[in-house]
């Protein structure tokens, strides 16, 4: 079998890994031809993905939105009819919208994918073949349930070893997105603005960790993410500066209970949500 991977950064370079280490054969195009050279060297990249597009059983395309569609539509041409192409993206109305009608137009199968894994570092260097291990996969098919097209994308996803996969739509998929993740995004970067941070050194722990991980960021992705997903972005800021305003009211007025009640809501609804 034979996968193709566009981009070898963190996410591209972890799933070329994991499909070397399952034995399949590694076909990959990398901006940078330093990293193409290193993957192939250290044998995780078997050879080029450009000319030898039509060997591909997958194509993973793991760039930014944008340019993820650019490459799907320079390339549709030349993707064979039975190759499955999954674009990585962490947004998913902005490439199905553009991605579904060229797969149509040429005859392969295009399918909305969003691996939920990742860590605060960008790039090759970080790429790990079991990053994907257990982790959650959601995938946005073509319109309508093809069981038969969703088992096919399972096999061809087993190299990654994900715990779960789901399937949704891309507006479904952008909706939960603003507050799974690119709301944790501006939450940990805008906090860390803060003037006590430079500071922070000897009184910080656990929480201020967890907190700020996330703001250690590739500025550029998650600005063209974000700005993709605005509309629902913006709901779930409303949502939180709402509940901020409540919190700050209830401290600036120095009352005990209605800060309580806050609080012990806040922990409820975790409980709830996630359990214990």
């Amino acid at each position: 079998m034979t996968v193709g991977i566009v981009g070898l950064g963190l996410i591209g370079g972890s799933m070329a890994k994991a499909y070397a280490a399952a034995g399949w054969q590694v076909l990959a195009d990398n901006r940078s031809k330093t990293i193409l050279d290193f993957a192939t060297l250290e044998g995780t990249v078997s050879g080029p993905l450009e000319g030898n597009w039509t060997q591909c059983d997958l194509i993973l395309v793991g760039l930014p939105p944008q340019a993820s569609i650019q490459w799907i539509a320079d390339h549709a041409d030349k993707i064979a009819p039975r190759t499955v192409v999954m674009d990585l993206c962490g947004t998913k109305r902005v490439v199905c919208t553009a991605c579904f009608p060229l797969a149509r137009e040429h005859g392969f199968t295009f399918v909305g994918g969003h691996p939920m894994a990742g860590t605060h570092n960008s790039g090759y260097k970080y790429a790990k073949a079991t990053l994907f291990k257990g982790a959650p996969m959601v995938l946005v098919p073509p319109e309508g349930y093809d069981m038969e097209l969703l088992d096919r994308c399972k096999a061809l996803l087993a190299p990654a070893g994900f715990g779960k996969l789901s399937v949704t739509t891309a507006e479904d998929h952008d909706r939960m997105i603003a507050f799974t993740s690119q709301m944790c995004h501006v939450v940990s970067n805008a906090y860390i603005k803060s003037p006590t941070a430079r500071a922070h050194r000897g009184f910080s722990a656990g929480s201020y960790k967890d907190l700020t991980r996330v703001a250690w960021l590739n500025a550029d992705m998650w600005a063209e993410l974000m700005l993709e997903n605005r509309d629902f972005m913006l709901q779930e800021m409303d949502v939180l500066l709402h509940n901020l305003a409540a919190y700050r009211d209830a401290i600036a007025e120095n009352d005990f209970d209605s800060l309580r009640q806050l609080l012990q809501e806040g922990k409820e609804i975790k409980e709830e949500v996630d359990g214990r």
